[in-house]
């Protein structure tokens, strides 16, 4: 589940990172420190038991597509990237573009699966903050200096889901509005035609 690593990523991307984007409510009211660390950990076990698995490429992208779903709030993510395009969208257009951006974003992330082969991720630490709580964890792969990657996670839809992440201080998920806005805009604003493209992109 990566989008370029955090050197490849622009200037202007990690200053946006740096502005602290919120994406879930300001309240968390069932989810705790315990909780919210323990779903990343065992998000975190599940992704490297599926790149341990030796299936076929293919499979292992359909099983980090279930993953995504389970551990992921993936309206709240679909949403964040439509930004105010998604405003004027119908809700049969929401729902079509939330199915697509799954599939898209679990086969971009998934692909790049071969980089964690050997490597592991470890949580050090977490926090409450206004959205829920903030987990921190450092990766360390073959070949690259640790790092680190901080997982948000919050309960607005009703249970525990992760809803943003940061390589080294630099906001996924704001990565990937900026590219799906620059994606709409060469398709003149056409969301239909966006989704239909994502549905086999990635």
């Amino acid at each position: 589940m990566t989008t370029p690593m955090p050197n490849k990523l622009t200037r202007r991307l990690l200053l946006g990172a740096l502005a602290g984007v919120t994406l879930a409510p300001k309240t968390a009211l069932a989810l705790d420190e315990a909780s919210a660390r323990a779903l990343v950990e065992k998000m975190i076990a599940e992704i490297f038991s599926v790149i341990s698995s030796g299936k076929p490429e293919a499979a292992m992208l359909r099983d980090f597509e279930k993953l995504f779903v389970r551990y992921g709030d993936i309206d709240i993510m679909a949403r964040y990237t439509l930004g105010n395009d998604g405003r004027t969208a119908s809700p049969a257009q929401k729902a079509a573009y939330s199915k697509a951006f799954q599939g898209y974003i679990s086969r971009k992330y998934g692909k790049r699966f071969r980089e964690f082969i050997g490597g592991r991720i470890e949580v050090k630490s977490a926090r409450p903050i206004k959205a829920g709580y903030e987990i921190k964890s450092t990766a360390y792969l073959q070949g690259s200096n640790p790092f680190e990657v901080t997982f948000l996670v919050s309960d607005k839809s009703g249970r525990d889901l992760f809803f943003n992440m940061f390589i080294e201080g630099v906001n996924l998920l704001l990565a990937e509005r900026t590219e799906i806005g620059a994606m709409l805009d060469r398709r003149k604003g056409d969301l239909d035609q966006l989704t239909a493209d994502l549905r086999v992109a990635g």
